[in-house]
Protein backbone atom coordinates (compact mmCIF):
# COMPACT_ATOMS: atom_id res chain seq x y z
CA UNK A 1 0.00 0.00 0.00
CA UNK A 2 2.53 2.05 0.73
CA UNK A 3 4.37 1.57 -2.43
CA UNK A 4 1.16 2.54 -4.53
CA UNK A 5 0.65 5.71 -2.36
CA UNK A 6 4.51 6.46 -3.16
CA UNK A 7 4.04 5.88 -7.15
CA UNK A 8 1.00 7.95 -6.64
CA UNK A 9 2.93 10.70 -5.35
CA UNK A 10 5.17 10.68 -7.53
CA UNK A 11 3.10 11.01 -10.73
CA UNK A 12 1.57 13.92 -8.97
CA UNK A 13 4.73 15.86 -8.67
CA UNK A 14 6.18 14.65 -12.37
CA UNK A 15 2.93 15.72 -13.29
CA UNK A 16 3.08 19.26 -11.13
CA UNK A 17 7.03 19.89 -12.41
CA UNK A 18 5.73 19.54 -15.99
CA UNK A 19 3.17 22.26 -15.86
CA UNK A 20 5.37 24.42 -13.97
CA UNK A 21 8.29 23.87 -16.95
CA UNK A 22 5.50 24.42 -19.26
CA UNK A 23 4.53 28.03 -17.89
CA UNK A 24 8.28 29.33 -17.46
CA UNK A 25 9.09 28.32 -21.07
CA UNK A 26 8.51 31.49 -22.99
CA UNK A 27 5.75 31.47 -25.69
CA UNK A 28 6.75 30.24 -29.30
CA UNK A 29 7.55 33.66 -31.31
CA UNK A 30 5.26 33.96 -34.12
CA UNK A 31 7.12 33.43 -37.64
CA UNK A 32 8.35 36.76 -39.21
CA UNK A 33 8.75 37.75 -42.72
CA UNK A 34 10.38 40.59 -44.55
CA UNK A 35 9.57 42.03 -47.73
CA UNK A 36 12.50 43.91 -49.65
CA UNK A 37 10.55 46.43 -51.88
CA UNK A 38 11.03 49.38 -54.08
CA UNK A 39 10.49 53.16 -52.94
CA UNK A 40 6.99 53.53 -53.74
CA UNK A 41 5.44 50.44 -52.96
CA UNK A 42 5.76 51.10 -49.18
CA UNK A 43 1.99 52.48 -48.45
CA UNK A 44 0.24 49.36 -50.62
CA UNK A 45 2.49 46.55 -48.93
CA UNK A 46 1.54 48.49 -45.61
CA UNK A 47 -1.90 47.83 -46.31
CA UNK A 48 -1.21 44.12 -47.90
CA UNK A 49 0.24 43.26 -44.58
CA UNK A 50 -2.38 44.17 -42.62
CA UNK A 51 -4.84 42.13 -44.93
CA UNK A 52 -3.08 39.10 -45.22
CA UNK A 53 -1.82 38.73 -41.68
CA UNK A 54 -5.71 38.30 -40.71
CA UNK A 55 -6.07 35.87 -43.68
CA UNK A 56 -3.36 33.87 -42.53
CA UNK A 57 -4.52 33.73 -38.84
CA UNK A 58 -7.84 32.69 -40.20
CA UNK A 59 -7.13 29.73 -42.86
CA UNK A 60 -3.42 28.77 -41.03
CA UNK A 61 -3.95 29.56 -37.39
CA UNK A 62 -1.03 31.10 -37.27
CA UNK A 63 -0.24 34.60 -36.08
CA UNK A 64 2.72 36.18 -38.93
CA UNK A 65 5.00 39.14 -37.87
CA UNK A 66 5.17 41.11 -41.07
CA UNK A 67 8.38 43.54 -41.80
CA UNK A 68 8.91 45.85 -44.40
CA UNK A 69 11.84 47.44 -46.20
CA UNK A 70 11.87 50.28 -48.56
CA UNK A 71 14.60 51.94 -51.04
CA UNK A 72 15.46 52.56 -54.58
CA UNK A 73 15.32 48.96 -56.29
CA UNK A 74 19.04 48.92 -57.14
CA UNK A 75 19.99 49.38 -53.92
CA UNK A 76 17.21 46.75 -52.09
CA UNK A 77 18.19 44.46 -54.18
CA UNK A 78 22.25 45.11 -53.72
CA UNK A 79 21.32 44.76 -49.54
CA UNK A 80 19.94 41.75 -50.56
CA UNK A 81 22.84 40.04 -51.80
CA UNK A 82 24.94 41.44 -49.00
CA UNK A 83 22.96 39.94 -46.60
CA UNK A 84 19.70 41.67 -45.81
CA UNK A 85 17.60 38.67 -45.20
CA UNK A 86 14.56 38.81 -47.32
CA UNK A 87 11.97 36.45 -47.00
CA UNK A 88 10.47 38.08 -50.51
CA UNK A 89 11.52 40.52 -52.56
CA UNK A 90 8.78 42.94 -54.06
CA UNK A 91 10.55 44.60 -57.11
CA UNK A 92 9.10 47.25 -60.19
CA UNK A 93 12.01 45.49 -62.44
CA UNK A 94 12.49 41.72 -62.95
CA UNK A 95 16.06 42.66 -63.62
CA UNK A 96 16.63 43.95 -59.91
CA UNK A 97 15.35 40.14 -59.07
CA UNK A 98 17.62 38.34 -61.72
CA UNK A 99 20.43 39.66 -60.05
CA UNK A 100 20.14 38.23 -56.82
CA UNK A 101 18.86 35.21 -58.34
CA UNK A 102 22.45 35.52 -60.26
CA UNK A 103 24.51 35.32 -57.03
CA UNK A 104 22.80 31.84 -55.89
CA UNK A 105 19.95 33.21 -53.56
CA UNK A 106 16.76 31.95 -55.18
CA UNK A 107 15.73 29.99 -58.47
CA UNK A 108 17.09 31.37 -61.97
CA UNK A 109 13.17 30.37 -63.12
CA UNK A 110 11.47 32.60 -60.52
CA UNK A 111 9.22 34.06 -62.77
CA UNK A 112 7.82 31.22 -63.97
CA UNK A 113 6.78 30.03 -60.73
CA UNK A 114 3.74 32.65 -60.44
CA UNK A 115 1.32 34.10 -63.22
CA UNK A 116 1.98 36.87 -65.61
CA UNK A 117 5.46 36.00 -64.82
CA UNK A 118 5.54 36.65 -61.12
CA UNK A 119 4.40 40.11 -61.85
CA UNK A 120 0.90 40.64 -59.73
CA UNK A 121 0.66 44.49 -60.50
CA UNK A 122 1.81 46.88 -63.02
CA UNK A 123 1.71 50.97 -63.77
CA UNK A 124 2.69 52.78 -66.54
CA UNK A 125 5.24 55.75 -67.09
CA UNK A 126 3.85 59.18 -66.51
CA UNK A 127 4.32 62.99 -66.49
CA UNK A 128 3.21 65.23 -63.27
CA UNK A 129 2.99 69.07 -64.29
CA UNK A 130 1.92 72.40 -62.70
CA UNK A 131 -1.54 73.40 -62.77
CA UNK A 132 -2.03 74.85 -66.06
CA UNK A 133 0.63 73.33 -67.92
CA UNK A 134 2.90 76.21 -67.94
CA UNK A 135 5.22 74.72 -70.18
CA UNK A 136 2.47 72.68 -72.68
CA UNK A 137 4.17 69.38 -71.86
CA UNK A 138 2.35 66.73 -73.67
CA UNK A 139 5.02 64.31 -74.78
CA UNK A 140 8.20 63.09 -73.82
CA UNK A 141 9.81 65.24 -76.69
CA UNK A 142 8.49 68.64 -74.90
CA UNK A 143 11.05 67.86 -72.14
CA UNK A 144 13.96 68.06 -74.35
CA UNK A 145 12.77 71.94 -75.20
CA UNK A 146 14.96 74.44 -73.81
CA UNK A 147 14.41 76.37 -70.40
CA UNK A 148 12.16 72.90 -69.72
CA UNK A 149 12.69 71.17 -65.98
CA UNK A 150 12.05 67.63 -65.50
CA UNK A 151 12.49 65.38 -61.83
CA UNK A 152 14.09 62.04 -62.77
CA UNK A 153 15.24 59.70 -59.87
CA UNK A 154 18.68 58.33 -60.92
CA UNK A 155 18.43 55.18 -63.67
CA UNK A 156 21.82 54.04 -62.13
CA UNK A 157 20.14 52.95 -59.12
CA UNK A 158 16.52 53.01 -59.71
CA UNK A 159 13.69 51.23 -61.60
CA UNK A 160 11.44 54.56 -61.43
CA UNK A 161 14.52 56.06 -63.43
CA UNK A 162 15.16 53.29 -65.83
CA UNK A 163 11.77 52.98 -66.63
CA UNK A 164 12.04 57.31 -67.50
CA UNK A 165 14.85 56.90 -69.34
CA UNK A 166 13.38 53.50 -71.31
CA UNK A 167 9.69 55.28 -72.04
CA UNK A 168 11.55 58.26 -73.73
CA UNK A 169 13.85 56.21 -76.05
CA UNK A 170 11.52 53.57 -76.49
CA UNK A 171 8.83 56.22 -77.43
CA UNK A 172 11.34 57.15 -80.54
CA UNK A 173 11.49 53.30 -81.65
CA UNK A 174 7.95 52.69 -81.36
CA UNK A 175 7.35 55.89 -83.63
CA UNK A 176 9.20 54.67 -86.25
CA UNK A 177 12.64 56.66 -85.83
CA UNK A 178 16.34 55.09 -85.15
CA UNK A 179 18.40 54.21 -82.38
CA UNK A 180 20.21 57.33 -83.21
CA UNK A 181 17.19 59.93 -83.15
CA UNK A 182 16.05 58.06 -80.41
CA UNK A 183 19.74 58.43 -78.58
CA UNK A 184 19.25 62.25 -79.17
CA UNK A 185 16.32 62.86 -77.77
CA UNK A 186 16.89 61.01 -74.47
CA UNK A 187 20.05 62.97 -74.05
CA UNK A 188 18.48 66.08 -74.60
CA UNK A 189 15.74 65.08 -72.32
CA UNK A 190 18.11 64.45 -69.18
CA UNK A 191 20.32 67.62 -69.90
CA UNK A 192 17.18 69.00 -68.00
CA UNK A 193 17.02 66.97 -65.36
CA UNK A 194 18.51 69.50 -62.36
CA UNK A 195 19.00 67.22 -59.66
CA UNK A 196 19.02 62.89 -59.81
CA UNK A 197 17.33 62.00 -56.58
CA UNK A 198 18.35 58.10 -54.98
CA UNK A 199 14.32 57.51 -55.14
CA UNK A 200 11.14 57.71 -56.82
CA UNK A 201 9.71 59.03 -53.27
CA UNK A 202 13.06 61.30 -53.07
CA UNK A 203 12.16 62.83 -56.37
CA UNK A 204 8.02 63.69 -55.89
CA UNK A 205 9.41 65.82 -52.87
CA UNK A 206 12.15 67.27 -54.86
CA UNK A 207 9.55 68.27 -57.24
CA UNK A 208 6.25 68.68 -54.99
CA UNK A 209 8.04 69.90 -51.94
CA UNK A 210 10.93 72.03 -53.02
CA UNK A 211 8.92 72.93 -55.96
CA UNK A 212 11.80 72.25 -58.79
CA UNK A 213 11.56 71.36 -62.46
CA UNK A 214 8.08 71.99 -64.75
CA UNK A 215 7.40 68.26 -64.43
CA UNK A 216 8.22 64.82 -62.67
CA UNK A 217 8.31 61.81 -64.18
CA UNK A 218 6.86 59.00 -62.69
CA UNK A 219 4.79 55.93 -62.13
CA UNK A 220 0.46 56.23 -62.56
CA UNK A 221 1.23 54.85 -59.13
CA UNK A 222 2.10 57.50 -57.43
CA UNK A 223 0.23 60.31 -58.96
CA UNK A 224 -3.26 60.10 -56.47
CA UNK A 225 -0.46 60.10 -52.91
CA UNK A 226 1.27 63.24 -54.49
CA UNK A 227 -2.17 65.33 -55.09
CA UNK A 228 -3.43 64.07 -51.40
CA UNK A 229 -0.35 64.95 -49.94
CA UNK A 230 0.78 68.18 -51.80
CA UNK A 231 -2.20 69.61 -52.82
CA UNK A 232 -4.30 69.58 -56.28
CA UNK A 233 -1.92 72.18 -57.60
CA UNK A 234 -0.85 69.68 -60.40
CA UNK A 235 -1.91 67.74 -63.34
CA UNK A 236 -0.98 64.44 -65.01
CA UNK A 237 -0.02 64.19 -68.37
CA UNK A 238 0.14 60.63 -70.31
CA UNK A 239 2.38 60.59 -73.13
CA UNK A 240 1.21 59.43 -76.39
CA UNK A 241 3.62 55.77 -75.65
CA UNK A 242 4.61 55.01 -72.46
CA UNK A 243 6.58 52.07 -70.91
CA UNK A 244 4.65 49.57 -69.24
CA UNK A 245 5.88 49.03 -65.71
CA UNK A 246 5.90 45.53 -64.25
CA UNK A 247 6.41 44.77 -60.52
CA UNK A 248 7.17 41.45 -60.31
CA UNK A 249 8.22 39.26 -57.06
CA UNK A 250 10.16 36.32 -55.56
CA UNK A 251 10.58 34.13 -53.00
CA UNK A 252 14.84 34.70 -51.77
CA UNK A 253 15.15 30.58 -51.28
CA UNK A 254 18.36 30.70 -49.49
CA UNK A 255 16.41 32.71 -46.84
CA UNK A 256 13.53 31.30 -46.18
CA UNK A 257 15.09 27.62 -45.89
CA UNK A 258 17.63 28.73 -43.83
CA UNK A 259 14.55 30.77 -41.95
CA UNK A 260 12.01 27.80 -42.07
CA UNK A 261 9.60 29.87 -43.36
CA UNK A 262 8.72 28.91 -46.90
CA UNK A 263 5.27 27.90 -46.07
CA UNK A 264 4.88 31.33 -45.13
CA UNK A 265 6.50 33.27 -47.80
CA UNK A 266 5.48 31.70 -50.71
CA UNK A 267 1.53 32.01 -49.41
CA UNK A 268 2.29 35.69 -49.04
CA UNK A 269 3.48 36.11 -52.69
CA UNK A 270 0.80 33.88 -53.91
CA UNK A 271 -2.47 35.96 -52.28
CA UNK A 272 -1.02 38.72 -54.12
CA UNK A 273 -3.13 37.30 -56.79
CA UNK A 274 -6.32 37.64 -54.61
CA UNK A 275 -9.42 39.39 -55.75
CA UNK A 276 -8.95 40.95 -52.25
CA UNK A 277 -5.31 41.69 -52.40
CA UNK A 278 -5.99 43.02 -55.99
CA UNK A 279 -8.30 45.57 -54.61
CA UNK A 280 -6.22 46.56 -52.61
CA UNK A 281 -3.51 47.32 -55.61
CA UNK A 282 -6.50 49.23 -56.98
CA UNK A 283 -6.74 51.57 -53.51
CA UNK A 284 -3.22 52.59 -54.22
CA UNK A 285 -3.68 52.78 -57.68
CA UNK A 286 -1.55 49.81 -58.93
CA UNK A 287 -3.20 48.68 -62.17
CA UNK A 288 -4.28 45.01 -61.25
CA UNK A 289 -3.97 41.79 -62.97
CA UNK A 290 -7.82 40.81 -62.65
CA UNK A 291 -9.32 41.79 -65.61
CA UNK A 292 -13.14 42.75 -64.36
CA UNK A 293 -11.31 44.52 -61.84
CA UNK A 294 -9.56 46.66 -64.45
CA UNK A 295 -12.56 47.50 -66.49
CA UNK A 296 -14.21 48.68 -63.43
CA UNK A 297 -12.04 51.27 -63.00
CA UNK A 298 -10.95 52.14 -66.63
CA UNK A 299 -11.57 55.81 -64.75
CA UNK A 300 -8.23 55.78 -62.93
CA UNK A 301 -6.27 53.09 -65.17
CA UNK A 302 -7.34 55.12 -68.80
CA UNK A 303 -6.01 52.68 -72.07
CA UNK A 304 -3.06 53.91 -73.06
CA UNK A 305 -0.44 52.98 -75.69
CA UNK A 306 1.85 50.89 -73.69
CA UNK A 307 5.31 49.03 -74.75
CA UNK A 308 7.38 46.42 -72.48
CA UNK A 309 10.77 46.25 -71.45
CA UNK A 310 11.16 42.52 -73.12
CA UNK A 311 9.42 43.95 -76.64
CA UNK A 312 11.20 47.08 -77.45
CA UNK A 313 14.39 46.32 -76.05
CA UNK A 314 14.87 42.36 -75.87
CA UNK A 315 14.45 42.27 -71.69
CA UNK A 316 16.07 43.90 -68.94
CA UNK A 317 19.45 42.23 -69.19
CA UNK A 318 20.06 43.10 -72.50
CA UNK A 319 18.48 46.73 -71.69
CA UNK A 320 21.02 46.82 -68.34
CA UNK A 321 24.03 45.75 -70.19
CA UNK A 322 23.62 47.92 -73.02
CA UNK A 323 21.95 51.03 -71.78
CA UNK A 324 22.58 51.15 -67.85
CA UNK A 325 26.31 49.52 -67.16
CA UNK A 326 29.78 51.35 -66.44
CA UNK A 327 29.82 52.36 -70.25
CA UNK A 328 26.75 52.07 -71.06
CA UNK A 329 24.47 54.77 -73.68
CA UNK A 330 22.95 55.97 -70.44
CA UNK A 331 26.82 56.54 -69.04
CA UNK A 332 27.90 57.94 -72.68
CA UNK A 333 24.71 60.60 -72.63
CA UNK A 334 25.14 61.48 -69.15
CA UNK A 335 29.34 62.50 -69.80
CA UNK A 336 27.78 65.04 -72.49
CA UNK A 337 24.90 65.97 -69.86
CA UNK A 338 26.35 68.77 -67.21
CA UNK A 339 23.27 67.66 -65.02
CA UNK A 340 23.37 63.97 -65.42
CA UNK A 341 26.08 62.96 -62.43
Amino acid sequence: MNVKMSLGRRAVLASLAAVALSAALPAQAAPTLLNVSYDVAREFYKDYNAAFGKHWKATAGEDLTLNQSHGGSSKQARAVIEGLDADVITMNQALDIDVVADKGLLAADWAKKLPHNAAPTTSVTVLMVRKGNPKGIKDWADLAKPGVSVVIPNPKVTGNGRYTYLAVYGSVLKAGGTPAQARELTQKVFANVPVFDGGGRAATTTFAQRQIGDALATFESEVQSIIEEFGKDFELVYPKSTVLAENPVAVVDKVVDKKGTRKQAEAYLKWLWSDEAQAIAVKHNLRPRNEKLLAQNARLFPKVNTFTVDEVFGGWRKAQAEHFNDGGIYDQISRRTPSAR
